[in-house]
């Protein structure tokens, strides 16, 4: 199976070269470019890519802006195949790195990180995976285990979530797993894979887990009372 991409950045000899790069993969075909995210969401509406390698600062519409967009609105026909977004930037930038994961962005890349780390995270996504560089994941961890309780901003957090991802959510927190929410919702497993890695990132959550408890403390999900049990 070719994994599909489209390439968008303001730099004409960058984008050159990753396009050259993946282009030279057998199983990546890089199907447009963009300078911009007007150009990002513009082509992944029309070409349907399987992945959008999305630069995060551009004139016009920035990256972060454009990931929002097309995670929200999945540019694809069929909703078995969602569109996911790796954010690649030359700035090792808190505000970027949070806002991309929080735009649902399934991915995070420094531009000066190794070819074969380029082509492992597209290759990573495209399966349903989340991608964070090794140069960041550590400040990532780190944030995301200071942040506060589940329950205070639960329901503004659970509120970035889209209909499908809240339904997801709700799946989760019900105990079922990826392949029990393939079968049900009718979806393959990297789409579910993909819903879920951007629950827990749209959320800021730390893992699975404090999505589950953000879906109960929001108020999405009510505990059944326990039954009394017969003397």
């Amino acid at each position: 199976m070719t994994i599909s991409v489209v390439v968008a950045d303001d730099q004409p000899l960058v984008r050159a070269g990753i396009v050259m790069l993946l282009n030279a993969q057998a199983d990546i075909k890089v199907l447009a470019e963009a300078s911009d995210g007007y150009g990002a969401v513009e082509q992944a509406r029309s070409r349907h890519p399987d992945v959008v390698l999305m630069d995060v600062r551009m004139p016009g519409m920035d990256g972060v802006t454009a990931t929002r967009i097309l995670t929200e609105d999945n540019p694809h026909p069929r909703e078995d195949h969602l569109t996911k977004v790796l954010v690649l930037t030359t700035f090792n930038d808190d505000d970027a790195v949070y806002g991309a994961l929080r735009a649902g962005a399934s991915g995070f890349l420094l531009k000066h990180a190794a070819p074969q780390d380029l082509v492992a995270a597209v290759r990573r996504v495209a399966a349903g995976e989340a991608w964070i560089d090794p140069g960041i994941a550590g400040k990532v961890i780190t944030a995301l285990a200071e942040l506060p309780h589940p329950s205070q901003g639960a329901p503004d957090r659970v509120g970035r979530l889209t209909p499908r991802e809240r339904e997801v959510l709700v799946l989760i927190a019900h105990g079922l797993s990826n392949h029990e929410i393939k079968d049900q919702l009718v979806l393959s497993e990297a789409t579910v894979k993909t819903h879920v890695s951007r629950v827990v990132m749209k959320t800021g959550s730390r893992d699975r887990s404090q999505a589950v408890a953000l879906a109960y403390q929001s108020g999405l999900v009510v505990a059944r009372p326990t039954p009394p049990r017969d003397r």
